[in-house]
């Protein structure tokens, strides 16, 4: 309690200019301002501190509940004692005003942290933990957040680890998410046993968030590199069960999580406890990563081991005993690196126990050892899920077989085989390939009749018929309509069988409806060679009458040849209607060579008007693409047949039915043709005919060819002529590449010629649109319309005029004679004449019938009745 002051004692520090200052508080003793202005003015004017720790005694004995009067008081005397010693007096004067104040201020954290802070700057540990366990015992949980930092950097700042701790458990039981803080204190202070404790209950609590942002993925790789690496100072922990208990947690860290148990047991001196975890690792790990840093780590283990061996060795000398260790080491070492593509194998496997390209790749790793390569097959068999498989499972029982096939062992391979053809397969060829292959090795060991009995085993029938694609019946009741299994039996029988056996399979084939064009052509060719041509002819009869285009096109290619050549023209009129029949519904594609054909036939065989009947068909059959090729060998086969007079209808037709750039093509022959014919007139009419789809720009081949015809066959007048022509095709050509520049134009400028203006919009002028439309049709015309002619035969043009002098000048005559220019005549000075009478006696009465006036009908009855 403030002590009580006597008014002589009071008296003695009052000076003249505090008068007033008495006076207001001894009106208003009870009000804070009167006194904080008399404290104010104090501060101002006073130097000695005892006069001013005086008037704040009085204040606070008048109002000991003022906060503002404690915490300035308080905050007041520190300020005094802040440049004394620590032993001084004043020091205990101090805290005894705090703890004076705490009597009234103990809900006040302000007052609280500033004692507790003013002793830990007097180093007065026991005091000031004393201290900040009253505060918290004081203050509501609710404020213990601002004690704590000061308290945990207090403790933190001596070396008392004990104590520390305990506050630090005190503090988590508060505030349990700041246990990353303790750990971090615990490692500082080398506690390493209690942090690995502390870590595995983070690591163990669900709810737990770290404040640092590191997951539990993070926060269990931290427990495991700490207990890894100092395995003789944390024993509170069962490092074995940590570590496996994360292998099955985090299964992205279990090559990691397995060095660092295996680094564990290495640190603790249990070198053959570490192999077996590393070996156990490796039997057990799924992913290549992992593999690889288990195999490193294992590797680098027997290597560091060899090398401490021979340090050790070398330093006190080699015995016998230290020589078997070492070759001992030696020989782990070379054992494990030998096992490494094994190892690996395995882990692949164990990723995917179905791919079946590494169990091959397993049984070629045991090559040399017949028991393990046997073991691995039937264990590949009895693992892979067909319907899982990756790759071809048959394969594997193919290898298996040929396994025991390379060790002369067949009565073995024909089991696997036997044992294949009964395995479940994801689908029928896989079971075909079994079959075939079963039958090459009877062959390959000459065992003929046994590879027929087997392709009659796979090609029986089964109990009841299934459809091939019905995915629910297994394969082996589909195999009967596989077509590589009848293929290899149809052609075994062909080489080892009869006639009638290798007959037999090819109907059987047929009956199945599982041929295709190949199987026919197959078919009829064995037919053939047994000289059964009719037979073979019915084959490819059934055959057409299986397929439709395009697939049925070989089939009636060897048909149509097969029979030609069997029969000639013998029987003439059932190989037209082969070709008829063939020809009915043939598509352009596949027509040129069957019309060649059909026309071959006719000319060897028939007669010429035929065949040109079928050249004339295929014209227009055929694909436009083909046309021209088409209409060329019509030509050249008419001209030799008829004459190459009769080709001009061909001709004409073939102009009119090509493209642009073929009736260009068959324009300039055609012209050629009739200029060996000495038909000039002809020639350029044609010419003519074909300059009009002739771009003077792009075709200069046709252009030059008729400059050649002009030179060597025209005059002046035709070659004018014919560069008029060129002009006015260059220009019709360039009016319609101008017609799509305008409305390329157009469509730049955001509107076409044709858009009216209610299109445009509102907002532009339609006056202004028209006007601009308007001009830009009146460019485009004017840039396009010839120019006026003076004459009515052609405009002469200086280039024409100079390209006619220069070809004139080429093939002038030598002996010819200069008779001048015609510009002289041109250039004679005109007379002007005078227009006289003629005399009315030249005339006589022609005159006198032109000067009578001319009477209606009406006049002359007049008159004639008048006379």
């Amino acid at each position: 309690m403030p002590v009580l002051e006597t008014k002589r004692d009071s008296d003695n520090f009052i000076e003249e200019s505090d008068v007033p200052y008495e006076e207001e508080i001894l009106r208003h003793p009870y009000q804070v301002k009167c006194w904080m202005r008399y404290i104010v003015h104090k501060q101002s004017t006073t130097v000695s501190s005892t006069s001013l720790n005086m008037i704040f005694e009085r204040a606070l004995k008048q109002l000991p509940g003022s906060y503002k009067l404690w915490y300035n008081y308080l905050k007041s005397r520190r300020k005094q004692v802040r440049s004394k010693c620590l032993s001084d007096p004043e020091y205990e004067s101090v805290n005894s005003a705090f703890e004076r104040s705490l009597v009234f201020m103990h809900k006040m954290p302000r007052i609280w942290l500033d004692y507790c802070q003013f002793l830990k700057e007097q180093h007065r540990i026991t005091k000031t933990r004393h201290t900040f366990d009253r505060a918290l015992q004081a203050l509501p949980v609710m404020q213990h957040h601002r004690i704590w930092p000061l308290y945990l950097k207090f403790v933190r700042s001596y070396d008392m680890p004990e104590t520390a701790m305990r506050v630090y458990r005190r503090y988590l039981k508060l505030t349990p998410e700041d246990s990353e803080d303790y750990i971090e204190y615990l490692i500082s202070i080398d506690k390493l046993d209690e942090a690995a404790l502390k870590m595995a209950d983070i690591v163990n609590n669900d709810s737990f968030v770290s404040k640092k942002g590191k997951s539990k993925h993070h926060l269990w790789y931290e427990l495991c590199e700490m207990i890894a690496a100092n395995p003789d100072r944390i024993t509170s922990l069962k490092v074995d069960a940590i570590i496996r208990g994360g292998l099955h947690r985090f299964s992205d860290m279990i090559g990691q999580l397995w060095v660092s148990l295996a680094d564990y047991y290495i640190r603790a001196g249990h070198f053959e406890k570490a192999r077996d975890v590393y070996e156990e690792a490796m039997a057990t790990v799924t992913t290549v990563r992992d593999f690889g840093q288990v195999f490193d780590a294992y590797a680098q283990f027997e290597e560091s081991m060899i090398n401490a061996k021979m340090e050790a060795s070398g330093e006190e000398g080699f015995t016998e005993t230290d020589d078997v260790d070492l070759e001992m080491r030696l020989a782990r070492f070379e054992e494990l690196m030998d096992r490494r593509p094994l190892l690996l194998n395995s882990v692949l496997l164990r990723q995917n126990p179905h791919n079946v390209h590494e169990w091959h790749k397993r049984t070629q790793i045991f090559e040399g050892k017949p028991r393990e390569v046997i073991n691995t097959f039937t264990e590949a068999v009895q693992t892979v899920d067909p319907k899982q498989a990756v790759g071809k499972l048959y394969t594997i029982w193919v290898a298996f077989a040929k396994f025991y096939e390379k060790n002369k062992q067949l009565p073995e391979a024909r089991i696997i085989f036997q044992k294949a053809t009964k395995a479940p397969l994801r689908s029928v060829d896989e079971l075909a390939n079994i079959w075939c292959e079963w039958a090459e090795m009877e062959l390959r060991h000459e065992n003929y009749e046994k590879a027929l009995h087997v392709m009659q085993q796979a090609t029986a029938m089964p109990a009841k018929k299934v459809a091939y694609f019905d995915s629910t019946e297994p394969v082996q009741m589909r195999l009967y309509k596989n077509l590589k299994v009848w293929s290899m039996y149809a052609d075994l029988e062909e080489s080892l069988g009869t006639f009638e056996s290798a007959k037999a399979v090819y109907n059987r084939i047929l009956d199945l409806k599982i041929a295709t064009p190949q199987i026919i052509i197959n078919f009829g060719l064995f037919l053939e060679e047994q000289n059964y041509f009719e037979e073979a002819f019915k084959a490819y009869e059934r055959g057409v009458g299986m397929f439709k285009w395009p697939n049925v096109y070989d089939i009636w290619n060897t048909y149509l040849l097969k029979f030609i050549q069997r029969y000639g023209g013998k029987k003439l009129e059932r190989a037209r209607d082969l070709f008829e029949q063939c020809l009915e519904n043939c598509p352009p594609k596949f027509a040129k060579s069957l019309y060649l054909l059909y026309a071959k036939l006719e000319e060897d065989h028939g007669l010429a008007r035929h065949a040109m009947a079928v050249y004339d068909r295929s014209t227009r059959a055929v694909s436009s693409e083909e046309k021209f090729e088409m209409f060329c060998i019509y030509l050249k086969r008419a001209s030799e047949m008829f004459g190459i007079t009769h080709t001009r209808e061909i001709y004409e037709k073939a102009i009119e039915m090509l493209p642009d750039a073929g009736a260009r093509s068959m324009c300039l022959r055609y012209a050629e043709m009739e200029t060996k014919l000495g038909e000039i007139d002809r020639a350029r009419a044609l010419y003519v005919h074909g300059a009009q789809m002739s771009d003077p720009r792009i075709a200069k081949d046709y252009w030059k060819a008729w400059h050649e015809f002009e030179v060597h066959h025209g005059n002046e007048d035709t070659f004018r002529e014919m560069l008029r022509i060129k002009r006015s095709i260059q220009a019709q050509f360039n009016t319609q590449v101008n017609f799509m520049s305008a409305q390329m134009l157009a469509a730049a400028s955001g509107y076409t010629t044709d858009s009216t203006p209610s299109e445009l919009g509102a907002g532009v002028d339609e006056m202004a649109v028209l006007e601009e439309q308007a001009r830009k049709i009146a460019e485009v015309a004017k840039k396009d319309q010839p120019k006026p002619k003076t004459t009515v035969a052609f405009v002469k043009s200086q280039d024409a005029t100079e390209e006619m002098e220069s070809m004139v000048r080429a093939e002038a005559n030598p002996d010819e004679i200069d008779l001048g220019d015609d510009e002289e005549e041109e250039n004679v000075e005109e007379l002007p004449l005078v227009e006289k009478s003629i005399p009315k006696e030249v005339f006589g009465s022609i005159s006198e019938e032109k000067t009578t006036e001319v009477l209606g009908a009406k006049a002359r009855f007049a008159k004639k009745k008048e006379t």
